[in-house]
């Protein structure tokens, strides 16, 4: 199984050093372990979709490299998980209807299944990432939830995080178009984004809980406000800072409409068709809480270790991750 790993904006592949050295450590045989080296630095402010089309093509070069892989797997940090959801849209292949024998010699259709780049989906891993966008609604916590900062942030992120930043804050109006993240939630023109990402066995969320001053809880775990779970410190002293672990499964089309009744008014309109989108799969949801950590302001790097020495704390996520991959 190839293993891709895929990083934020302004970072690097040595961002997943720790991590991808576990996964290769803990599992010698079953994985080949890839650090995505082609949206790296500035790279990373050229939008989710050149990004996305970038890493693309790279896992395709992989696995022309590689033929005996049989199976992909992505774990991606920050605005890395949004490109890697790209990225799958553009890889997806459709089924193509297997007529096999039995043993009797009567012809039998397998059910088909899509592949990713002619492989089986197997994890989808992400690790704070910004999926309901950062704008409003204190999904970006350094803005304080106030709104004027929110609203200045969004006219002027472009200027920082360029076209990255104008994604993340859902003002992209490419020839009309709706927002990107808008058009990820369907099979949109020739990519395939939701049918890319049912395709995969299991789907996770790894979110902060607080002290990621980078993307808040909520667009990290595709929650609402009224849906953040109460939680607790951990006692389990394998995983520490693990507080909370939640399977949803997908909703239907008449959920959505009890939900959206149901929903506190917290969100603006376009959040709540992202959660509603998203939430049309199933998600394994898994938080995060560094609450006691001297370094818990930098909770955003300490849950992919982004370096060894200064954010070990996370080790139990990655542990965690590890213990609950398939393979």
């Amino acid at each position: 199984m190839v293993l891709a790993w895929l990083y934020a904006c302004l970072c690097s592949s040595s961002n997943w050093k720790f991590g991808a050295e576990k996964f290769v450590k803990t599992l010698p045989d079953k994985v080949f372990v890839h650090c995505s080296e082609r949206n790296m630095s500035k790279l990373t402010l050229d939008g989710v979709d050149v990004m996305g089309e970038r890493l693309a093509k790279e896992v395709l070069d992989i696995i022309q490299e590689k033929p005996n892989l049989r199976k992909i797997s992505f774990v991606a940090h920050s605005v890395g998980g949004l490109v890697a959801r790209y990225a799958i849209g553009r890889l997806y292949r459709p089924p193509k209807e297997e007529v096999k024998e039995d043993t009797s010699g009567n012809e039998c259709k397998e059910e088909p299944r899509g592949t990713i780049g002619g492989l089986e989906a197997v994890n989808f891993i992400t690790v704070a990432s910004p999926h309901l966008g950062s704008r409003g609604n204190k999904q970006v916590p350094f803005l304080f939830g106030v709104t004027a900062f929110e609203k200045a942030a969004s006219c002027v992120i472009h200027w920082i995080f360029r076209r990255t930043g104008r994604h993340l804050f859902l003002t992209d109006n490419d020839e009309g178009k709706p927002p990107l993240l808008k058009r990820m939630l369907e099979d949109y023109d020739e990519f395939y984004f939701m049918s890319a990402l049912r395709l995969f066995k299991r789907r996770v969320l790894y979110s902060n809980v607080g002290y990621d001053h980078i993307v808040g809880w909520r667009t990290s775990s595709i929650r609402r406000d009224s849906e953040l779970p109460k939680w607790e410190e951990s006692l389990n002293e394998t995983y520490p800072h693990i507080v909370y672990e939640e399977h949803c499964k997908a909703c239907d089309a008449d959920q959505y409409e009890t939900i959206s009744a149901e929903d506190d008014g917290s969100s603006d309109k376009l959040e709540e068709e992202l959660v509603i989108g998203l939430s049309r799969v199933s998600w394994e949801k898994i938080d995060v809480s560094f609450h006691s950590s001297r370094l818990r302001f930098a909770a955003h790097s300490i849950i992919q270790v982004k370096d060894e020495f200064m954010h070990i704390e996370g080790a139990d996520v990655i542990q965690h991750m590890i213990d609950h991959f398939l393979t």
